[in-house]
């Protein structure tokens, strides 16, 4: 895959004057607001420690460390730019900030609702170096995978993305994010649709999250072949996981997490008569409902903007009484309640300070403490009215708490679900790896119709004017069937379906064979195109 180390370089320079003048421009700018990367984030996680430093990291700190080499550093950086278009082919990387890593308060700033995500993978696929997107937006996770024509820049690209769009500055999501790269970054959602990266370990939830994804992606320009193999990979993976390990049973979710720290901050006694008040009926509203019900909750009040859906509930939890209140009578209800469950798509607080303190005090059966029990992001209770007496809040950070237990039956059904991710990732991998034969299989087959339609032309040229339009097709035809048969062979051996490491490698030097047969590679690299592209898109 060649480049042109002229085309490189001169894009190269363009972006070290404009990160020249960004820091003339401001003294205090760190190195996360420069051209230059942070070292990228390490991730622990059941199997070690990853940990990546990207060839132009280590370029850099030669550079800056006083080395003896006569070449410059500016030289060096030159060297390293063309040297990583050459070689480096497309990347799928993932920017991340997880419940593992970063506070609810800066979560909740850079959630993403359903409805943005076509939008967000617009903007992000209009980005110098990102070609594909997909956006996963959890109470517990943003995290947002792409297909970068480079590592180095796109992490840069959508980092600076992600401060514009949320207000949080680079350098605070430096601090918390995690960076994966191509089988990394694989594994790490597969992990994910398996419940393995979950708060509560094997929970269903996040499986039909990232079915949304692909479901919200269909017919999304960016959300193209590799980011949507990568996604329905994963739910295949998800659901293979919970089959054969069987991951899922006694593992609660969320909501139910929720449940069960309401009911252990509760004094025992009080679990039967206390006054319960979900606020909210979508799907986690519900599941708290259901939760509340298995726990042995007759008797509980639901506020939603609409009574349908509650309707709904009660018909399918019948013998449960289940009051209907509009959000208007919100704060009249919580005064009525001694456990309040906020599960709502709203991206601002529903309870400040000033309406909490007003409300009467609960009574000392139920411990003289109203819970607040927030399982939304963005949160539904400000962070302030952990400030007034007789009021506890707890939002989905504090659910740790309630998912130790079963520790270790746990950790050996995520040690099986580990052997079928790793499995599920080579045939992943593989796959990807295979689709570099298309752009051999598109030279080639453009390479023999060049040929075979100058060839027809001569030959129709020496059979003269007076030749008729059927024996015009029938020349025209057998010229296309002597290059089919004769491309048959070639093509059968640029094909593989990536299930046979064994013959992905062969498939992997019958492409390079024909590229050099041929000399497709001196064609412009698919890579070079697609740079050349973003471009020509930026400067118009």
């Amino acid at each position: 895959m060649a480049v042109s180390t002229s085309f490189a370089g001169a894009k190269l320079e363009a972006l070290l004057l404009k990160a020249s003048a960004s820091s003339t421009s401001s003294s205090s700018s760190s190195s996360t607001g420069s051209y230059l990367p942070r070292p990228i984030w390490t991730r622990r996680v059941q199997r070690g420690v990853r940990c990546e430093v990207t060839a132009s990291d280590a370029a850099v700190q030669a550079a800056q460390s006083g080395s003896s080499s006569n070449v410059s550093a500016l030289e060096q950086l030159k060297t390293s730019a063309a040297d990583r278009y050459t070689k480096e082919k497309s990347s799928i990387v993932v920017i991340g900030l997880s419940i593992h890593t970063t506070p609810v308060e800066m979560r909740e700033k850079l959630a993403i609702p359903e409805a943005e995500w076509p939008r967000a993978i617009g903007e992000l696929c209009g980005l110098n170096h990102i070609e594909e997107a997909a956006v996963l937006s959890t109470c517990n996770r943003m995290e947002i995978y792409v297909v970068a024509l480079s590592q180095h820049r796109g992490v840069k690209e959508v980092t600076e993305w992600m401060s514009k769009t949320s207000g949080v500055p680079v350098s605070e999501l430096c601090e918390h994010r995690f960076l994966l790269y191509n089988s990394d970054a694989t594994q790490h959602l597969f992990e994910v649709s398996a419940g393995l990266d979950s708060l509560v370990l094997g929970e269903g939830q996040i499986l039909a999250q990232v079915k949304q994804v692909v479901k919200v992606g269909q017919g999304v320009v960016g959300f193209g072949r590799n980011i949507s193999g990568l996604f329905k990979h994963a739910i295949t993976v998800g659901k293979r996981v919970r089959t054969e390990t069987n991951i899922a049973a006694g593992a609660v979710s969320v909501s139910s997490a929720a449940v069960e720290l309401a009911l252990m901050k509760l004094p025992e006694p009080s679990h039967a008569t206390a006054r319960m008040l979900v606020i909210g009926a979508g799907k986690m509203g519900k599941l708290v409902i259901k939760h509340l019900v298995s726990k042995g909750c007759t008797k509980m009040v639901v506020v939603n903007r609409s009574e349908e859906r509650v309707a709904a509930i009660r018909e399918e939890l019948k013998g449960v009484e289940i009051i209907y209140k509009p959000l208007t009578e919100m704060l009249t209800s919580a005064a009525e309640a001694d456990v309040i469950f906020t599960s709502t798509a709203s991206e601002t607080p529903l309870f400040f300070k000033e309406d909490v303190k007003d409300l009467p005090a609960v009574g000392p059966e139920t411990g003289g403490l109203r819970l607040f029990v927030d399982i939304s992001v963005p949160r539904n209770v400000d962070s302030c009215v952990t400030d007034v007496d007789g009021a506890k809040v707890y939002n989905v950070d504090d659910l740790k708490e309630v998912v130790a237990a079963n520790k270790e039956d746990r950790i050996r059904k995520a040690m099986e679900a580990q052997s079928i991710i790793t499995e599920e990732s080579k045939q992943f991998e593989a796959w990807r790896d295979s689709l570099e034969t298309v752009p051999t299989i598109k030279k080639l087959r453009a390479y023999a119709e060049r040929i075979r339609v100058a060839e027809l032309d001569k030959c129709l040229s020496k059979m003269g004017d007076d030749i008729s339009k059927k024996t015009r097709r029938a020349v025209d035809d057998l010229s296309r069937g002597i290059v089919n048969k004769l491309l048959h062979g070639p093509m059968q051996h640029l094909r593989c379906d990536g299930s046979d490491s064994r013959t992905l490698s062969e498939t992997l030097e019958n492409m390079h064979a024909l590229n050099r047969m041929f000399s497709l590679e001196t064609e412009i690299s698919v890579l070079e195109q697609k740079i050349r592209a973003k471009v020509e898109q930026t400067q118009k």
